[in-house]
C-alpha cells in the first residue's frame, strides 16, 4: 500500500469518517433501545 497520493488520502479519510459515523449510530441506537444515556457524549435532552 504505497499509493499515498493526495486523492487516495482524502478517500481514506472520508471512508474512515463514514465508518466512524456508522459505528456511532449503531452504538447510539443500541443504547436507545436499552434506555441508557450514551457514555461518550453528554445528554443534550433530545431523544
Amino acid at each position: 500500500m504505497s499509493d499515498k497520493s493526495p486523492k487516495s488520502k482524502q478517500r481514506n479519510q472520508k471512508q474512515k469518517k463514514i465508518a466512524k459515523a456508522r459505528v456511532a449510530a449503531q452504538v447510539k441506537s443500541k443504547q436507545d433501545k436499552q434506555g441508557q444515556a450514551p457514555k461518550e457524549t453528554t445528554p443534550t435532552g433530545k431523544k
